[in-house]
């Protein structure tokens, strides 16, 4: 793809905006950044792209905009719905994602991780062990860096957590590996029916072929029957015994290739813990070995990784109480998983922006292991009308006084545990501001 004279709108200058439009423009083509806010309120955004020959179209949606365009690349965030989208698509313009763009571009293969939770934690795993056997291997995507930040430099592969909204417009991204691990009800903000939210997640497999490999969770009802429509090579993943696949007994992860001796993966030293992360355990090995990494470096990888910040997080015991940071918990999905992790008795703190989900998949966990459900921000009354009557409920204003709460009723032996079932847009930036919050707040008890 000759991008030299081209001309592309890049529509938000989020952080994967600015990294799209540093790239075009180092590239000879003619850039311009478009953003509703306008230029007061984009200063350190302006600042990281200074020096740089870019135009700016800020402070709205203009169908002008586009004229003389030849491509349109939206940052992740920005909705199929955009009026500059929209009019982009009826003019025929080409719209490209991120990572469509950066695919294009990158060279090695690829393995690329999707689902509604584990993605990041799978991703890092896989990665991990990839480097482990001395390769040069880009970790990134919607998990640290941007994909398009990685090119530039020289890969042996990339591992990639893939969001549903990165995987919107693609035309030609095809992993060598593709991975997805569950679907969930999530970003029904986002999208008009649940449906729609579960086509884009599978959209990672659209362009794959019999040489490539697309790994699943044959435990989930949602992802499961994919396989069907697949054209890569499928191998699957969970709980129950199979001839040829990954399976757990509890103590060690089993591969099977149906062909070779099976390979057994030893548990006794791995430091993560929960079920959801038995599946990343399991997802990860998978990818491994269809990348071709020696079974001592995967097995090695697995007792090394310590897991990763705002994701089922010890953060400390005090009087007999252990408290737990999972703010990356933003849908309901996860919070059942992360529940699932514990038999002592929770107190769960919850709350922050509603996501348009159904709360009603928690109810059976609540009942089981939450002693009493602290809820705070802009979601408390909706989730307390769902589940409030489950067990002990109080709602409170913010973080602070839910810990506070939390604190002052918990007993020896409980575990308080911040996994929100939202987003947390209401009080905070992103879920790490809160995850850290929470932590800070946690220390001081």
């Amino acid at each position: 793809m000759d991008l030299a004279g081209k001309k592309f709108l890049v529509i938000g200058l989020a952080r994967t905006g600015s990294e799209c439009a540093r790239f075009l423009a180092r590239r000879g083509a003619k850039v311009w950044v478009s953003d509703l806010r306008r230029a007061e309120d984009l200063n350190p955004e302006m600042a990281n792209l200074a020096g740089l020959e870019v135009g700016y179209r800020l402070g709205g949606e203009e169908a002008s905009w586009l004229d003389g365009i030849d491509y349109v690349v939206p940052s992740p965030g920005v909705p199929q719905e955009s009026s500059l989208l929209q009019q982009a698509r009826d003019r025929r313009i080409p719209v490209l994602s991120e990572i469509e763009l950066a695919y294009r571009f990158f060279g090695a293969p690829l393995v690329a991780i999707t689902g509604t939770n584990g993605k990041s934690t799978t991703t890092t795993l896989i990665g991990k062990m990839i480097q482990a056997s001395g390769q040069k291997v880009f970790i990134g995507g919607n998990l640290g860096t941007p994909f398009v930040g990685a090119l530039g430099a020289e890969w042996d592969w990339g591992v990639l957590e893939i969001s549903s909204f990165q995987l919107e417009w693609i035309s030609e991204f095809r992993p060598r590996i593709a991975l997805l691990l569950n679907i969930s009800e999530d970003h029904l903000d986002r999208y008009s029916s649940f449906a729609a939210y579960r086509a884009a997640k599978e959209r990672i497999f659209e362009r794959q072929s019999d040489a490539d490999v697309a790994i699943l969770n044959r435990d989930d009802p949602l992802v499961w029957p994919a396989h069907q429509r697949i054209k890569a090579h499928v191998i699957s993943f969970g709980f129950s015994e199979v001839p040829a696949g990954v399976f757990t007994t509890g103590d060690e992860i089993v591969w099977r290739d149906g062909a070779n001796p099976e390979v057994l993966f030893s548990l006794q030293r791995v430091q993560l813990r929960g079920v959801h992360n038995l599946e990343n355990l399991m997802a990860a090995v998978a990818a491994a070995k269809c990348a071709g990494i020696a079974n001592a470096l995967i097995q090695q990888t697995l007792e090394d990784f310590p897991g990763l910040e705002h994701r089922l997080e010890f953060v400390r015991e005090k009087d007999g109480v252990h408290y737990y940071n999972d703010s990356k918990g933003t849908n309901v999905g996860a919070v059942v998983k992360s529940l699932a992790s514990f038999n002592a008795p929770v107190i769960l703190l919850a709350g922050g922006v509603d996501k348009g989900g159904d709360y009603a998949p928690m109810a059976e966990a609540v009942k089981q292991k939450v002693r009493r459900l602290v809820l705070f921000g802009a979601a408390k009354e909706i989730i307390a009308s769902a589940l409030g009557s489950l067990t002990e409920t109080v709602m409170v204003e913010n973080i602070q006084s839910a810990l506070q709460d939390a604190a002052a009723h918990a007993r020896s032996g409980d575990v308080v545990l911040l996994s929100p079932a939202c987003s947390s847009f209401d009080q905070f930036r992103n879920y790490a501001e809160r995850g850290k919050v929470f932590k800070t707040l946690v220390q001081k008890l």
